[in-house]
Formats: structure tokens, sequence, C-alpha cells
């Protein structure tokens, strides 16, 4: 049955993604000192089309998003406020915030918002995830939290850490969820920056979760990684719409040289 899926995929026989605008959410590091700032930047793209990329196109209303910083202990940073427009004009650029860490240990950075495109109502959530250490060189690797549902109607969970188990050759793996359950065969898209991917199913980049929603990408190298899904539920109507598309988001920042690899060079020293 999965061989099947997967060969209707790239044959265009599969329901075909209708042209959608995903946000998402990014920051400009994925470890820093403790007491260092962040800029948390939230961005949209059109990662439901064709161009099938990494590509920034348009920019979202403010006002239709919700934004926050989850630090390790729970307590959730509105970001919105701290927003400010990067663009000139209305649809140029993406917004950004100031977000000061306090603690050790893993944020996350949470998005969603809710809006309507002609008779389609529209439910993006998006995340990422960033590190606050005392020290950059020797920086905790047991860090929890990164598996824990934000509860979004539709949403990817990281299976590993997303920051600290990170660099080429180790598998970003990861869980989707439709109102908090798997979703088995979810198209999941795994984007490096700077690469558009193949029309149709792209096999190198692309795969159908399995049967408890897990989906696995191994990158071969260095790059910050837009992870994708969308589920289309036409059956979902209301006032002023007559079907739903949920989209999630997930950002990794993988580097280049792994934390294993920096303390092993470390060790040789």
């Amino acid at each position: 049955m999965r061989i099947f899926l997967l060969s209707a995929l790239a044959c265009g026989l599969f329901t075909s993604l209708l042209p959608a605008h995903d946000t998402w959410v990014e920051t400009n590091t994925s470890i820093v000192r403790k007491g260092e700032l962040v800029h948390v930047d939230l961005k949209l793209g059109n990662h439901g089309n064709a161009h099938r990329d990494f590509k920034l196109a348009s920019k979202i209303a403010l006002d239709k998003c919700e934004v926050s910083v989850i630090a390790p202990d729970g307590k959730s940073t509105d970001m919105q406020p701290k927003m400010v427009d990067t663009g000139y004009t209305p649809k140029e650029g993406y917004w950004t915030g100031r977000f000061v860490t306090r603690s050790e240990g893993l944020y996350v950075v949470a998005q969603t918002c809710e809006s309507k495109h002609g008779t389609t109502r529209g439910i993006k959530s998006a995340k990422t995830f960033f590190v606050a250490s005392q020290k950059l060189d020797a920086v905790p690797e047991d860090l929890a939290g990164f598996d824990k549902p934000l509860g979004h109607p539709y949403e990817i969970v990281p299976l590993v850490n997303p920051v600290t188990a990170m660099g080429p050759g180790q598998p970003i793996r990861v869980r989707v969820l439709y109102e908090g359950k798997p979703v088995p065969e979810a198209r999941v898209s795994f984007i490096p920056r700077g690469v558009q991917l193949a029309e149709g199913f792209d096999q190198a980049y692309e795969q159908l979760s399995d049967k408890e929603g897990v989906a696995t990408f191994t990158p071969s190298e260095g790059n910050v990684y837009l992870i994708v899904s969308h589920h289309h539920a036409d059956d979902q109507k209301g006032e002023g719409y007559d079907k739903t598309h949920y989209s999630a988001a997930l950002t990794i920042a993988v580097p280049q040289l792994c934390p294993h690899c920096i303390k092993a060079l470390t060790t040789q020293k």
C-alpha cells in the first residue's frame, strides 16, 4: 500500500496540493549564552504550491497571528507586541522581534494563525527551538521537552532533540499530529534552504509518515531545514468557508559540525 501511494504521488495521481502560503518561524541562532538575545522571525512562503522552495512570498498580517516563546520552565512570552516590520511595503519582508534569555535550557518558539482565503479557511502552526547555555563550549545535551506537543490542531513534533542532536548524518525524526493523534501517510517535506524540490513527489526530500505518524530524514550537510506538512479537510465547512486546510511547519538549523564533533575536537586539543 505504501509503495502504491508513493508511486501515485510521483505520477501526479494523488490529490495535488493546492497553492497555499505557509508561515514559519526561525531564529538567528540555535545556541546562545544565557542572558543573550535571540531574534525571532515570522516569515511567509509558497510551500504548498509548485515553487517547492524556502523562499519568502509576501508577508502575513501580524494581527492574524499569535507568536510566543516558551521558556524551559513553561512560562510563555507573547512576542506579537515586540515584532517589527522589516519591509517597506505591506507585502515585503517579514516580522522580527527581540527576545532575551533568562535561564538555561531549551526554548520553543510557537506560532499559530487562522485566516480565510476566498472560501477556504486556513489554520497554520509553526515552531522552532533554541538553547540557552551557561557555557557555549559545554552545552547540555540531555534537554527535555522538545517532544511535547503544544496542542496545535495540526502539528509537527520532533522526536529527537532539534538542536543539540543535529548534524550531518544525524537523522531528523518527526511525528505529525492532527487533533493530537498520529497521522499515517501524511506527506512531509524536508526543504533545505537554497534547494527547490522537484514537482510531484520529491523522493529525495519528501516522505509519507508511517502508521505512527513518523517520518525520518537524514541531512547530508549543514543547512536550515523547513519541515512542512498539510492536511485538507474539505468536509469542514462554516460561515464564509466551505473547506479547511491545515499546515504545520518546523524549522531546524543543522550545523555543519555536530556537538559530538565539536566535543571530540576539543578533547583532542
